[in-house]
């Protein structure tokens, strides 16, 4: 006979109750942002982060894009996202249960220092998005846990501690920088522009320009490049930008005139929808 452990226990129950979610920054590791959530109906616009995106299901599926693919994931299925990697995702038919942590490279590379004893070169990265373990789905639950539940520093530190390492040790590999072709620098020369005009209201004819391609072939390429159109990724941008100054206590008005939307509703639509929650409880997490 087979018996039921509490994590399965807690995957094989139904989801119920209204969407949640719950943000929150864990200063015992650098500030580093966690979420749980409970999505029915939520959809996750196409987006990034400047950290990694690590997380895991705990019940129900979310069905979700990464860099062009398409994928659906369940309970013991990881989701391993590098910095700047952009996804999506929204719920199956059930809905799904998650949690999430966004570690920031610099943390990544300090816990990759301590578990080896010697200084680590080059950038960290995972080379797979999606992956099933589920021990390590259970590790993760655990550590997740006790940052939500505020337990204490020690625990705290050494259950997520040891989950990075581990995680990485198993699934982690090193970026490799890919060639660059005319196209690809012309769409980068795009994407630089927009990063570094953010703020502003910017024509897909001044883009083009700065790219030095046609406008059709702009946006092509763009998307071919970045798995995003040039207007997605700049109000990607710009939700990047207003959860920095979030973070250092603007309000969400400034913030959005700040950051080019055209008003506060339209900045808390978009914001909502690439992060699950709203400007307010991220500035109050």
């Amino acid at each position: 006979m087979h018996t039921i452990s509490q994590e399965e226990a807690t995957e094989a129950m139904p989801l119920e109750g209204a969407e949640r979610a719950r943000f929150w920054r864990d200063h015992r590791f650098g500030g580093m942002e966690c979420l749980s959530a409970t999505f029915f109906t939520h959809e996750f616009a196409p987006h990034a982060h400047d950290t990694f995106s690590i997380g895991a299901i705990e019940a129900g599926c979310q069905i979700s894009t990464i860099k062009g693919e398409r994928s659906q994931t369940g309970p013991g299925d990881f989701y391993l996202i590098n910095p700047d990697e952009v996804h999506d995702g929204h719920p199956g038919s059930d809905g799904y249960r998650y949690r999430m942590i966004y570690p920031s490279v610099e943390l990544f590379i300090e816990v990759l220092e301590d578990v080896t004893g010697r200084s680590f070169h080059g950038t960290p990265c995972f080379s797979r998005q999606w992956l099933t373990d589920p021990d390590l789905a259970v590790a993760f639950r655990r550590a997740h846990q006790t940052l939500e539940g505020n337990t204490g520093t020690l625990e705290a530190d050494e259950a997520m501690f040891s989950f990075l390492a581990t995680l990485f040790q198993r699934h982690g590999s090193a970026i490799i920088a890919p060639l660059g072709t005319r196209e690809s620098s012309a769409v980068h020369r795009a994407r630089d522009y927009l990063i570094e005009n953010y703020s502003r209201d910017i024509s897909l004819d001044e883009l083009a320009k700065v790219a030095g391609i046609s406008r059709a072939h702009l946006i092509r390429a763009f998307r071919k490049e970045f798995h995003i159109t040039p207007h997605a990724f700049l109000t990607d941008k710009r939700v990047r930008e207003a959860r920095t100054l979030l973070r250092r206590g603007w309000s969400a008005a400034d913030t959005a005139y700040h950051c080019g939307f055209a008003d506060q509703a339209h900045f808390t639509r978009h914001f909502k929808a690439r992060t699950g929650v709203t400007p307010g409880a991220f500035r109050a997490g």
